[in-house]
């Protein structure tokens, strides 16, 4: 459903918008929504489980959400993040880039979602998830039956069809670095320091790209930074969010 609520509130105070990552949604925000303070209106998007491009997922938050935003998106969120900004950085008041990746598809990696793909086709995408388990958690969570299985249930709950379209979305994905030096409002970028998906050496490229951009790596955690770290992740949000309200009075 579009967002039929203004981008600002009647002081001027932006929304928050959280993209969550690959057939992800709003239970991979759970703590932070907890945690994030209520003048900022946080929402959590669901664009990519509605666009089949990167571009066309950027263009629909746009023309759903009024005026000035800050937006803090992980992994595929991220991306689609990234390309709000390309579109509109006038209409960008702050930028969080957690785990994510600037850079356009390898072959390698291209071939690896592509064999996914056939999988979910098949109707084997449990079987493809588990494997990815290792891979998307710190070594030290991998046991933790709570924290995998809540991620296994929101993956396995966007279904084939979404994990399908999705992987496609990335497989296409723009080159962000190419627009990331002229963006102006405050960036945070975060990353596991263990991260498998998105290795640290992606989220110092962003942050080496973007002008005056903070970089903070999340010791002993992997690439699902929000579940894995809330208690290190949710002061870093709040404390990039009290640098806006600053920079806005």
């Amino acid at each position: 459903m579009p967002d039929t609520v203004p981008g600002t509130d009647n002081r001027g105070m932006s929304r928050l918008i959280l993209l969550p990552g690959l057939a992800s949604d709003a239970r991979m925000w759970q703590d932070q929504l907890a945690a994030l303070p209520e003048t900022w209106r946080p929402h959590v998007t669901d664009v990519h489980a509605r666009h089949a491009g990167i571009q066309d997922m950027a263009a629909a938050l746009l023309a759903e959400h009024a005026g000035d935003l800050v937006l803090c998106g992980a992994s595929m969120g991220g991306i689609v993040a990234m390309e709000v900004a390309r579109q509109a950085p006038q209409r960008i008041r702050g930028l969080a880039l957690l785990g994510t990746n600037a850079r356009p598809e390898t072959d390698d990696v291209r071939q690896l979602r592509e064999a996914a793909i056939t999988f979910f086709e098949q109707g084997r995408a449990l079987e493809v998830l588990r494997l990815n388990v290792p891979l998307a958690f710190h070594s030290s969570r991998v046991g933790d039956t709570r924290l995998t299985q809540a991620y296994l249930d929101f993956v396995m709950d966007a279904g084939a069809p979404q994990l399908v379209r999705q992987n496609r979305a990335i497989i296409g994905r723009p080159d962000a670095r190419l627009h990331l030096p002229a963006l102006r409002c405050p960036v945070l970028v975060m990353c596991g320091d263990s991260d498998q998906l998105t290795p640290p050496e992606c989220s110092r490229e962003i942050a080496a790209l973007v002008p005056h951009a903070q970089l903070q790596m999340v010791p002993d955690c992997g690439h699902m930074l929000t579940m894995e770290r809330p208690e290190v992740v949710n002061p870093a949000l709040l404390r990039w969010l009290d640098t806006l309200s600053a920079a806005r009075d």
